[in-house]
């Protein structure tokens, strides 16, 4: 989720009923550099809580020092990703680069654990590799060392984002009776039914949801009306879409000024307008444009057509 969750996508993941949220990953190298982006990824908002700032890397000394600079800002939580499959963050020994030294692994968890006061969380894989399925034992000794809940990819590193995810492995650490952190569940959770299935037949404490969010943050809502009543929300109409839409692209702008804000706007708007006939054109047009002026006029072009579409249909 590196360059989008950021506080305006989280934003829109908060209104429409994300728990609780995670920053961008921030290298802790990059945090003791003082480097300007990871600096920036810091910045989180009240109405964003609870709310974790994600840290990675696989130097200990420079682990520590970050974690300590995070909680300097005032998050909820500090979480650590061990599950980053990038090549560039796996050849640094971090993300799940670490997954080859599950030693290591343990001794940078517990001096991040030992730095910080506030909750340290982490996200992981099953393994490195099929060969490599080692997540039971890494969940007993990760809570061992006091992390204060463990989030599960369903999948290996060398899988990358391939293939279905395999729960079976998640849901034997949510039932150890050793473990007693929460345990949350993460990878192909697309629709309410499968997240209702999924938390029941695998028992875990919650669900992480990334991808399935990228321009459709209703997803969250409609998961927990689905689980509350069986029943399907409305999908958004069109007003509602580009009304979600403009918020992110106006928090963007707000936050990073005009022109950088809707340089990073413009790879969200094929998946808020997707599914829509002959949208192409418009979606050409928006990641053409440099003026937020000249951007709300299109969002003004495409909720006439749509709106008028569907009343015609």
């Amino acid at each position: 989720m590196e360059d989008v969750s950021d506080p305006p996508f989280r934003a829109v993941c908060k209104d429409k009923g994300a728990d609780l949220m995670y920053t961008e990953f921030i290298s802790s190298e990059g945090l003791i550099r003082d480097a300007i982006k990871s600096r920036q990824k810091l910045d989180i908002f009240e109405a964003e809580r609870p709310i974790g700032i994600q840290i990675f890397g696989g130097d200990e000394d420079a682990m520590t020092l970050s974690a300590r600079i995070v909680e300097a800002t005032g998050p909820d939580l500090v979480d650590i990703n061990y599950g980053c499959p990038v090549k560039k963050v796996v050849c640094k020994g971090a993300g799940a680069g670490i997954l080859k030294d599950v030693p290591k692994m343990i001794s940078l968890t517990k001096a991040v654990v030992n730095a910080v006061k506030i909750p340290v969380t982490v996200k992981t894989r099953l393994g490195w590799d099929e060969q490599t399925k080692n997540i039971e034992e890494v969940a007993e000794r990760l809570q061992d060392i006091g992390i204060q809940a463990l989030s599960i990819h369903g999948r290996t590193r060398t899988q990358m984002y391939k293939g279905e995810a395999d729960w079976s492995l998640i849901a034997k650490v949510k039932n150890n009776p050793r473990i007693h952190i929460p345990i949350f569940g993460n990878g192909d959770i697309d629709s309410p039914e499968k997240a209702l299935e999924y938390k029941n037949r695998y028992g875990v404490d919650g669900i992480m949801i990334g991808r399935a969010a990228i321009g459709y943050p209703w997803i969250f809502n409609e998961i927990k009306h689905f689980v509350k009543t069986g029943e399907h929300l409305a999908p958004p109409e069109i007003e509602e879409r580009v009304a979600v839409c403009r918020k992110h692209l106006m928090f963007a702008t707000q936050w990073k000024g005009e022109k950088l804000g809707i340089l990073e706007m413009r790879p969200h708007y094929a998946n808020y307008l997707r599914g829509l006939p002959g949208v192409k054109e418009y979606r050409h047009q928006l990641v053409h444009l440099n003026t937020v002026a000249d951007i709300e006029s299109v969002f003004e072009e495409v909720i006439k057509k749509y709106s008028r579409e569907t009343a015609l249909s």
